[in-house]
Parts: C-alpha cells; structure tokens; sequence
C-alpha cells in the first residue's frame, strides 16, 4: 500500500503536458524555478532543484537556434510538442539541457542553467569528479547536463516518460527571491540580447 501511495504521488506531482504546450515562454521559464529535474539512467536516479532558466521563443528570437524559422539536424527538436527534451552539443564537448515549449511547429525552448542537487548526489559527485557539493555544483548549463547524465543524444526524449521529467514538490519561489536579467552569452543577438530573459532562484543560488 505505502509503495502503491508513493507511486501515486509521484505521478500527480510530475509536470503533465498541459505545463509544456503553454504560448509564454518567457512565464514557463520563471515558474520552472523551484520544480525539479529528475534523470534515470541504468537505474541511477538523479535530481535537483532548478535554479537558473533562460527562455528562448523561437523564430522571432535573435538569441534562438531556430530564429527566422531555421531548421537543421539539430535544431528539429526545437520544432517537436512542448514537454520535449531538446539538447545539444556546445563547443564539441558540453551537452546542453533544454525544455521545449508551446505547440508543434513552435520552437520555443528554456535552457536549463542551474540545480540545486537533491537526490543521488553520489551519483552526481562521480559523474562531476567531485569529492563534495560546493558553491558552484550545477551552477551552469554544461555542469547541469554532466551532473544528471544528460547527453546530447538525449535529444527528443519525451519528459512525460521516466528517463528525464520534471516534477512539482512544492517548492515556491518567492518574487523577492527571483533575479530577472538579461541571458548569458548571447551578445551576438543585438536588441534581443538585452531581453530580462533570465532567471534565477536566489534562495538556491546565490550567484548571478
């Protein structure tokens, strides 16, 4: 019975799809501060409090890998349903985690900059080569995907299934406790580069 209850609960707190297929990129992004980002890979489960988000919306966004409506091997994913798991390989060496949003044929997506970890943290620890959780653990994109085994090969993977999924526990934040700011790394946007795209959950994270 307590496992059947567990199960159970599990389920209801996991993000349905509904989450995903919303047209406000920029409000998805904000309200994943505080859910959870869960993997299991080979039976390893993994996961830890989302604490950074950058929204990207789509064609009309300079920053977007689909600006314009430019579709590639790559960035096809970006055009699946929302509640679709789009990452991809930055510099040849770091996987980047994604959340695609809004309906089929809009490619609207928030990357996922930073976690709080919370469960399997060994398991974290070893995959990071790290003895301990310091201040920086899972602060930033590529150590986000490496932390929870996310692969760029990853790509596509449907977060309504049990290998990558995202769940709601609870865990608010407040509006004093949110840092609006402009996006990392895309100085190459222009005008867009300066949108307060950015988010970050300062209870959590403390470094902006």
């Amino acid at each position: 019975m307590l496992i059947l209850l567990f199960l159970q609960k599990k389920a209801l707190s996991k993000l349905p799809e509904d989450f995903y297929l919303r047209e406000d990129v920029v409000l998805i992004a904000r309200e994943l501060l505080g859910k959870v980002l869960y993997t299991k890979f080979e039976g390893k489960c993994c996961g830890g409090i989302i604490t950074e988000t950058e929204a990207y919306a789509g064609i009309r966004d300079h920053a977007s890998h689909a600006y314009n409506g430019k579709r590639s091997q790559r960035t096809e994913t970006m055009y699946s349903q929302g509640g679709t798991a789009y990452v991809y390989l930055c510099y040849g060496v770091h996987s980047l985690f994604n959340v695609v949003t809004n309906r089929r044929d809009v490619p609207d997506a928030v990357l996922i900059r930073g976690i709080s970890p919370m469960t399997g943290i060994d398991v974290m620890l070893n995959r990071t080569g790290k003895s301990k959780v310091d201040k920086d653990f899972g602060t930033g994109p590529g150590k986000v995907a490496r932390a929870l085994g996310i692969h760029f090969s990853h790509s596509g993977t449907d977060l309504c299934g049990s290998n990558i999924w995202i769940e709601d526990e609870g865990i608010e934040a407040q509006e004093h406790e949110i840092y609006t700011g402009t996006r990392i790394g895309v100085d190459y946007a222009g005008d867009d580069a300066l949108l307060p795209y950015r988010f970050v959950f300062t209870r959590y994270q403390k470094k902006i």
